[in-house]
């Protein structure tokens, strides 16, 4: 016991203790804000390696953005990427950021299936599936569950068995060869549950979304439930997003 307050009062608490207020680095590329500062538009358009910003008016797309910060770096006046962690919404059209509009990423409440909070808001076990992915993600949703994020606190956990399951998480832009076992996945989670989208690359394909070695018909037949971006996502958006799906509405 002694030993145990010994290395609380050395280390200090490891964990985060309020994980909707926790601070993130600088170097964090969190929530665009477009200004409405002079640039050339079309210059800015065609700097995107992925076709995330569009013109009239100014507008990225998160669910299509890689956060590799060329357009804020090349106009500094005109983006700037905050530390806005809370980056996860239930509606595709809520990842638009648009110029000279300050707001926050939410999720609409009124679209949430009431069955969501009615099972899940003590408990949600997920099954994780990487459909292609290239590690980041994964890596990052691991880490939801380590001693800083410590997601199993709020009932947060992620399982082997899809049986064992309340829904699937989906990273990577979902290729030919994970379409199948996907859908097999999906299918052996009992009813009801949910589907969340983890990352760019899950949510439009990112990078790869023109590839032919894609096959993403699995998304058009099913409600998603929660879009988390970011490439990778960080832990605190994932978390933030999942609790404020799941929590208790009346």
């Amino acid at each position: 016991m002694l030993k145990n307050v010994k290395i609380l009062i050395h280390q200090g608490k490891q964990y985060i203790p309020d994980v909707t207020k926790a601070e993130v680095p600088g170097i964090f590329r969190g929530r665009p804000v477009i200004s409405n500062a002079a640039v050339d538009i079309q210059e800015l358009v065609n700097l995107c390696p992925v076709n995330a910003i569009s013109a009239n008016p100014v507008c990225i797309d998160l669910g299509k953005c890689i956060f590799c910060g060329e357009c804020a770096l090349a106009y500094p006046s005109k983006i700037k990427f905050t530390k806005d962690y809370k980056m996860a919404t239930n509606y595709r059209e809520g990842l638009l950021i648009k110029e000279d509009e300050e707001k926050s990423i939410t999720l609409n409440a009124e679209i949430i299936r009431k069955e969501i909070s009615e099972y899940f808001s003590g408990s949600l076990k997920l099954r994780q599936v990487s459909a292609g992915g290239d590690g980041s993600c994964e890596l990052e949703l691991n880490a939801c569950g380590n001693v800083n994020f410590d997601m199993g606190r709020f009932g947060i956990e992620f399982v082997a068995s899809p049986r064992h399951a309340d829904g699937i998480v989906i990273t990577g832009p979902i290729n030919e060869n994970m379409a199948e076992p996907l859908q097999i996945c999906y299918d052996a989670v009992p009813d009801p549950k949910i589907i969340i989208l983890a990352g760019t690359d899950a949510i439009s394909g990112g990078i790869f979304a023109d590839s032919p070695a894609l096959n993403r018909s699995f998304l058009e037949k099913y409600k998603i439930d929660l879009y988390v971006s970011g490439n990778p996502i960080h832990p605190l958006s994932f978390i933030n997003g999942v609790l404020e799906l799941i929590k208790k509405r009346k």
